[in-house]
């Protein structure tokens, strides 16, 4: 019963951003005919939010207020938010509204992941065989609402966002409903302000070889942005060629979008068998390829002939997905002091979720702008536009090959999640 309802409660976590996460790029661009820095913008408010939300509700989950009373009040918020977007007609005041919306709603990724821990340990679950295939329905989830957002042509309207207003403060009622989270107090009363906001990891950046591992992961972070950013929108930009204007590709591209995430479910599984016979590094290198192969085969693929090339690159996805984040989650685990691994893990999630995807935001959005967007029509060259992105991708691999060095301790770790 306990492992059921909180397998609810993640299929929800992700359900309620997979309604629009991928397809409000369709919305801008090929809805509302705004440009890439706009866009751009818009999306990077997941970054901001990223860089100090979760630590704020974790220090107030910690000290004062229940967690799964403060996941139910932020996801009411987070639903009323993405209410209004309907009403909103410019992207000056679109990003406002989305980025209150993240503000709620990314500190609750890392809060139903503490809930769900603490009440598994509470009615004495092993937490490391329970909480993974809890943790996959999340995934599934976020698939589902991709599909209804298809499915009910919701992808280029406002309604994508109603489907996740509704379904985000149906969960925030529902977290009211779950055992008590009370706060821990886990904090020392003299803990400093560093400590207090975990920020003690800072000073990991003094030592070379996990500079260079978080230097990476936040340039890993923005590649994954720029998928999300532009997958669909790319898919439903086809309608402009007369041959594949009704093609299966344009009209279930957040469908097609969503194999994606079935191969993420299905690469979980590959990552121990992968660590032990590799090594961290190879695991990144294949993620690095991946991403490479990820962006180059949506630069040649179409609708007609080239759809293998499409769907092979949804295929890929997973690999470069849960390579980099789990290995990277699991480097952290086995080469930092436990005194500041929490802090480690924040530290990791900033990187990437934060300054990396801020960073792959506004800068795509600026370079599709400036190279790849024709002034006259506003239509956007997307085989370049994925050339450039793979190009990166390969840069980003090559220079992590020559300068990166790991001493493969991850090779002995059994455990690991997967974290959006």
């Amino acid at each position: 019963m306990i492992r059921t309802r909180l397998t609810i409660l993640g299929f929800f976590q992700f359900f309620v951003w997979g309604a629009w996460l991928i397809t409000i790029g369709t919305y801008c661009f090929n809805a509302k005919g705004w440009t890439g820095a706009q866009f751009g913008a818009i999306f990077s408010t997941l970054a901001l939010s990223s860089l100090f939300m979760p630590a704020v509700t974790g220090i107030i989950a910690d000290r004062w207020l229940n967690a799964e009373r403060l996941y139910g009040i932020l996801h009411i918020l987070y639903g009323l938010v993405l209410f209004y977007v309907p009403y909103v007609n410019d992207p000056e005041t679109l990003y406002y509204v989305i980025f209150a919306a993240m503000i709620f709603y990314m500190p609750t990724i890392s809060l139903s992941n503490s809930i769900s821990f603490t009440i598994l340990k509470n009615n004495n679950y092993d937490v490391v065989k329970s909480f993974p295939p809890i943790r996959v329905w999340g995934t599934v989830g976020f698939i589902v609402a991709m599909w209804i957002t298809n499915l009910t042509g919701s992808k280029a309207n406002a309604n994508q966002f109603i489907i996740a207003a509704i379904a985000a403060i149906a969960l925030g009622i529902y977290a009211f409903t779950l055992p008590k989270c009370a706060p821990q107090n886990a904090l020392k009363k003299d803990a400093g302000w560093m400590e207090q906001l975990g920020l003690t990891a800072f000073k990991l950046l003094a030592n070379k070889r996990m500079f260079l591992f978080f230097f990476f992961s936040m340039f890993l972070g923005a590649a994954l942005q720029l998928t999300n950013m532009y997958g669909d929108s790319y898919l439903d930009d086809f309608k402009r060629f007369p041959e594949y204007a009704d093609s299966l590709v344009v009209k279930y591209s957040t469908i097609i979008m969503s194999i994606s995430q079935i191969s993420e479910t299905l690469f979980i599984l590959t990552i121990p068998f992968f660590l032990r016979r590799f090594g961290i590094k190879q695991v990144m290198l294949f993620s690095m390829i991946a991403w490479v192969l990820r962006f180059g085969l949506f630069a040649f693929g179409d609708p007609g002939s080239g759809l293998w090339m499409i769907v092979l690159s949804c295929v890929v996805y997973g690999m470069a997905f849960d390579f980099f984040n789990i290995s990277g989650s699991l480097f952290v685990e086995s080469n930092t002091d436990p005194s500041i691994r929490s802090s480690a893990q924040g530290l990791f999630m900033m990187m990437t979720n934060g300054v990396g995807a801020y960073l792959g935001s506004k800068v795509s959005g600026l370079v599709i702008d400036s190279y790849f967007t024709i002034a006259e029509n506003g239509e956007k060259d997307w085989s370049g536009i994925w050339k450039s992105f793979s190009l990166y991708a390969l840069v980003i691999a090559i220079l992590f090959a020559v300068l990166f060095k790991s001493d493969d301790k991850t090779r002995h770790v059994q455990g690991g999640v997967p974290v959006h």
